[in-house]
């Protein structure tokens, strides 16, 4: 289900993309900007509320690999005038501190914001499931 008009979807897109590159490369201040100034993260039975208090969390859970590479893709992107809903796929390989490889995939469920600035996530949910290979 991808609706909504093409420029609004290309742009949500470039938002999870960039919310990526950001994990991948460490960029804090780029990760941030995926992020609403009121957004919620949701995952583990935990609820960070601000983005100050998710990116604080993020950094200090970033602290303890040695690497990420972290993928992800829309299943769907569904606009609704200044507001989406979005289903958003990952894939992540971590390298702990102490070496240790770790594989897990999970699926976040989204709520995406228009705003001056451009498309900011407002709501992540997100679910994950640890794989062994």
């Amino acid at each position: 289900m991808f609706n909504g008009a093409e420029a609004d979807r290309l742009a949500i897109r470039e938002l999870i993309d960039g919310y990526s590159d950001a994990v991948i490369r460490r960029d804090r201040s780029r990760w941030a900007s995926a992020w609403h100034t009121h957004a919620v993260w949701r995952f583990s039975g935990r609820v960070v509320e601000g983005r100050e208090e998710i990116v604080a969390l993020w950094e200090k859970a970033m602290a303890g690999y040695k690497a990420v590479f972290f993928a992800a893709f829309p299943g769907f992107i569904a606009v609704d005038g200044d507001a989406a809903k979005v289903c958003t796929h990952t894939f992540e390989h971590l390298t702990l501190v102490d070496g240790t490889n770790r594989f897990q995939a999970g699926l976040y469920d989204d709520r995406a914001m228009r705003t001056d600035a451009g498309w900011k996530f407002i709501e992540r949910t997100f679910v994950s499931r640890e794989l062994t290979l």
